[in-house]
């Protein structure tokens, strides 16, 4: 080797000489000087040195010193003609701050092969003339580019890589980059296409690397990724996909890097086929639906570094096989599933594992550790699942004070301040946030020294840098409170706080955030978005969350408030990156929840003690008095007869672990001044509905329920049930109840605009004026709220009476879906709360009034007939003549056949609205009402629909008449019936206004569609 070495070094030398002599004697063509120029000027690159050959690789024209990751290179080819001439083949331009726009002129560069414009301040859309060039490689990640994949690139035959991600694009894929024969790279991620994948991408064999992440495709995952088999790595996260995942994916045994998580939809499948991947060193399927048991074969995976399953409901216990077999694995997270059994000796070994919120069974001392070793056991115990407080938290002696006047022991804790990621600090001299400095890790649960603890799952993939789970902020800032933001918490996958000893009520949360990882000037450091979700209590209460956005630009402050019922001294906030948002800018791993402090205060005032405390004797005479007392008064009142309903509603109330405030009847009866008429604001199917002002000044609205009638007590705790457990911004806050006496009452948030039926359709004067981009987010609102119920929510809501008097409007006119004492509880096809089949004349769906079939598709076809009432301005419980069958949907029908849908919109707002828009609702609203229950999107996909993100699926059955004709008779039939009952029934009662009979016709699934109503009022509006 070594008497090699002297002949190597001669032959490198000489053929350095060669080439050197080859290019001091070739030139480049003046055109494609010329050509470099315009494209110089087009990027905005200024310092390019023409008074020197480009081709000749001194000045500027190649990187003299190498910065990590910057590119500022021309290179040339002078081996034509001789050695005469050259051809640019190369133009490497990454991280340059470059500020224009994509340049034609490239096309005058017939030799080029590669050109990387990676991490620049570019913007404009990517130029069609580029399909006439023969590029190997196209980059132009991280910049501002919009518009579509332009589909001439697929006529370079040559391309091999094509790395798109970090920008703005949009529109569905071009179904023409499946003719691409060489590509080996497609690297999509981060940007805004919509639609499915396209077809023709199974002729896509030579692929070896896909990235589809953040992204609004819609459809599932398709099977034909099954003949990508020369594929290593695919990334497929928060895409908008459903699943299930395709079984083919086993026959890609090239694959190393296999990423799935956060797929759409709520139906649940089995572990996907993944047995022939023996070659795999990540697997992540985090959030994929999955239930079943762990198949044993992954333990046989000796190449697995990473394996995240996370999020799904898997079940059983851990494979044996996992043992042994994946001694090279670092990495482990099975958070948040079902998993049972004890938990593994050897997940201590030299492993991150992450087995927390789980169902393992305990030790033999009774009580598991939060964290033992590198492993993460927070909530990971039966136990939990099954009691109102974490299992190994029981350790944790609450500490409690005494009150003299009422010889009671409370939690001392009634607050919570957190300055996450930082030291202790004071703000405005009296607010003091703890310190929250733990360096945590990839699984890991830190218990402070006070009342909160915090759980951190994940670690940040493709890291090149040390580990951080804390941010300092280098910047300085003008903010108020600027000590709470110097500092923030990061995590990969999921953050978890948790507060405890805390006394049970009603509760501010705040929660402080500022986006200190990304700059504010024209650099590819300003183009990261940080995406991700928060859950209070369970129940998600911002989902997408982008801090910047909010806050108006980077650091800045944003502050999120919400009110939330504190039951079991216990509160739970957690943050979730659901595969949303750049995952490489300023650097590569910046990605996942933030936060910069928390803050949580009550609505109350706690109890103080009031005076010294007292001696233990006097003490034990004061509770033996008590006790006395009270065997006394409930003996009087058993032998009364009082105690046995109120005691069965008490058991029921008590294991429905409400997470609500209880109020008092002397506080309801001081707000609504003792029921006063004068204080009546409505009459709902369950009773009246009370305005009320709290001694705090809190607006609030009573609805009271009478106790006389079984049925009411029955909706009274179906309602309890489950509003408590929800929070969206979208549907009514429920406060509290009152159980007391003869009393049932629910105190729901007061709404000040009443409902959308009467701004719509109500008398002259309550109706609101109501503008387009009003109607266009009310109808968002409620899709939002109804995609919560159905998909968002812990619990999967079907609320079965959605209309326009079940829609509220606050003093924001923002909508929000109230009344869920019709709601069934749909868990796994189990309910705990028994609910009457019903629904409400002209909103139900064909399959449930027919024949009482009940899915979430029900929702979605009820609104559908709320989207063409908020665009109408009619509503669908009026028929113009009695013998007509035309109702509202089938007048959108026939205006759509004749193309003329805009005839559809209100009279009332003129000209005033956006035609692109409008056609977009209808179209929506007739998917919705789709006479096939299946047909129907789901509420998410309305979202995404309605607010751009996604295009308006083909409606593919298109009118009433797609329904039997013999079942349309019958339907027509029994509405005569009904109607002439109602006929019957109103000689003898008064009249009805329009908002009283939509707010009073709920009914059984026996009873079908519209009531005829006549009116003058509606005779005016031409109907």
């Amino acid at each position: 080797m070594n008497m090699a070495s002297p002949h190597f070094f001669l032959i490198q030398l000489l053929l350095t000489f060669f080439f050197l002599s080859l290019a001091f004697g070739a030139t480049l063509p003046e055109d494609e000087v010329q050509a470099l120029k315009d494209i110089g000027e087009t990027l905005g690159k200024k310092d390019w040195d023409f008074s020197v050959d480009p081709c000749s690789g001194e000045r500027n024209w190649t990187s003299q010193t190498k910065v990590r990751g910057t590119e500022n290179t021309v290179t040339c080819d002078c081996s034509f003609e001789n050695a005469t001439i050259c051809h640019v083949t190369n133009i490497l331009l990454k991280v340059q701050n470059l500020r224009g726009t994509l340049p034609v002129a490239l096309v005058r560069l017939p030799y080029l092969q590669e050109i990387d414009l990676s991490r620049n301040y570019l913007n404009g859309t990517i130029p069609l003339e580029w399909g006439l060039l023969n590029l190997v490689r196209i980059s132009l990640s991280a910049n501002r580019l919009t518009g579509s994949i332009p589909p001439e690139l697929a006529n370079i035959s040559t391309l091999q890589s094509l790395t798109l991600e970090f920008n703005q694009l949009s529109g569905n894929l071009p179904s023409e980059l499946g003719n691409l024969p060489n590509i080996q790279r497609l690297l999509l991620t981060s940007n805004n296409f919509t639609g499915e994948l396209p077809a023709t991408f199974a002729s896509l064999t030579t692929l070896q690397e896909v990235r589809l992440g953040d992204n609004n495709f819609s459809g599932s995952i398709p099977d034909f990724i099954q003949s990508w088999t020369s594929l290593q790595k695919l990334v497929i996260q928060g895409t908008g996909l459903s699943g299930p995942i395709p079984s083919g994916i086993s026959l890609l045994e090239s694959l190393t890097d296999l990423r799935i998580s956060d797929i759409e939809g709520s139906d649940y499948f089995p572990f996907p086929q993944l047995n022939n991947l023996a070659n795999l060193e990540i697997l992540i399927l985090r959030s994929c639906n999955i239930n079943g048991t762990i198949p044993e074969y992954l333990g046989t995976m000796s190449n697995l570094q990473t394996l995240d399953l996370s999020f799904n409901r898997l079940s059983g216990q851990i494979p044996s096989s996992f043992e042994y077999g994946l001694r090279k694995t670092d990495y482990i997270y099975l958070t948040g599933n079902i998993l049972t059994g004890p938990v593994p000796a050897w997940a201590e070994k030299d492993k991150n594992v992450d087995l927390s919120y789980n169902n393992f069974s305990m030790e033999n001392s009774g009580q598991q550790p939060c964290q033992r070793g590198n492993v993460n056991l927070f909530a990971s115990s039966s136990v939990d699942n099954s009691s109102e407080s974490v299992s190994c938290l029981k350790s944790v002696a609450c500490p409690k004070k005494y009150l003299v006047l009422t010889s009671l022991l409370v939690p001392e804790s009634y607050s919570l301040h957190i300055n996450c990621g930082g030291k202790q600090v004071t703000v405005d001299g009296n607010e003091t946030y703890d310190e929250d400095t733990d360096n945590a890790g990839p699984a890991r649960f830190h218990l402070s020294g006070k009342n909160w603890g915090f759980s951190s799952t994940g670690h940040f993939m493709d890291n090149d840098r040390a580990e951080y789970y804390i941010w300092l902020n280098q910047s300085k800032l003008f903010l108020a409170d600027a000590e709470i933001y110097m500092d923030a918490r990061v995590s990969p996958i999921s953050l978890t706080y948790y507060g405890f000893c805390l006394g049970n009520g009603n509760y501010t949360v705040n929660l402080h955030f500022s986006e200190v990882m990304f700059t504010e000037d024209q650099t590819y450091n300003s183009l990261g978005r940080r995406i991700f979700d928060v859950y209070i209590q369970g129940n998600m209460v911002l989902k997408n969350f982008n801090i910047a956005e909010e806050a108006g630009g980077v650091n800045k402050a944003v502050t999120k408030s919400f009110t939330i019922m504190i039951s079991s001294n216990t509160l739970e906030i957690r943050l979730y990156w659901a595969g949303k948002g750049t995952i490489g800018i300023p650097f590569k791993s910046v990605y996942g929840p933030l936060i910069s402090a928390i803050a949580v205060n009550p609505n109350f005032i706690p109890p103080s003690e009031n005076g010294s405390r007292i001696s233990a004797g006097a003490v034990v005479a004061i509770v033996a008095g008590v006790v006395v007392f009270l065997v006394l008064v409930f003996g009087i009142l058993r032998w009364r007869g009082f105690l046995g309903q109120k005691s069965s509603l008490a058991k029921e109330l008590k294991g429905l672990k409400l997470q609500m405030g209880i109020f008092t009847l002397r506080q309801i009866k001081a707000a609504t001044n003792n029921f006063n008429k004068a204080n009546k604001i409505g009459e709902g199917g369950f009773g009246p509905v009370y305005k009320g002002n709290l001694s705090d000044g809190t607006i609030i609205a009573v609805k009271q329920l009478s106790s006389k009638s079984r049925q009411g007590n029955r909706e009274f705790i179906n309602e309890l049930g489950m509003i408590s457990a929800l929070q969206h911004p979208c549907l009514v806050k429920l406060y509290g109840c009152c159980v007391e006496g003869d009393q049932l009452l629910l105190v729901y948030e007061y709404m000040e605009n009443n409902s959308l039926a009467r701004a719509l359709f109500g008398p002259e004067e309550h109706q609101i004026k109501l503008d387009w981009p009003t109607r266009k987010n009310i109808c968002v609102g409620i899709a939002k709220g109804l995609a919560y119920l159905h998909e968002e929510s812990r619990l999967k809501i079907v609320h079965r009476d959605i209309k326009t008097t079940n829609v509220l409007l606050d003093k924001n006119l923002k909508p929000k879906i109230s009344d869920f004492g019709l709601a069934k509880l749909d868990e796994e096809d189990n309910t705990h709360i028994s609910t009457r089949i019903a629904g409400t004349y002209g909103y139900m769906a064909p399959e449930y009034a027919m024949h009482g079939y009940l899915t979430d598709k029900a929702d979605v076809y009820s609104f559908g007939i709320v989207a063409l009432e908020i665009i109408s301005g009619r509503s669908n419980m009026i028929q113009r003549h009695k013998e007509a069958s035309l109702y509202l949907l089938d007048w959108a029908h026939t205006l759509k056949e004749s193309g003329n849908l805009v005839e559809l919109v209100d009279g009332r707002l003129g000209l005033e609205f956006n035609k692109k828009e409008v056609i977009t609702m209808i179209n929506v609203a007739l998917l919705c009402t789709n006479a096939t229950a299946s047909l129907r999107p789901t509420m998410s996909s309305v979202v995404s629909m309605l607010e751009g993100r996604s295009v308006v699926q083909e409606l593919i059955s298109e009118s009433s008449e797609a329904l039997d004709e013999k079942k349309l008779e019958v339907m027509r039939q029994h509405y005569q019936e009904i109607e002439e009952n109602n006929l019957s029934e109103s000689n003898n009662s008064q009249s009805l206004s329009l908002v009283d009979t939509l707010a009073t016709s709920s009914i059984s699934a026996t009873d079908l569609y519209p009531v005829n109503m006549n009116s003058l009022y509606w005779e005016k509006r031409g109907w």
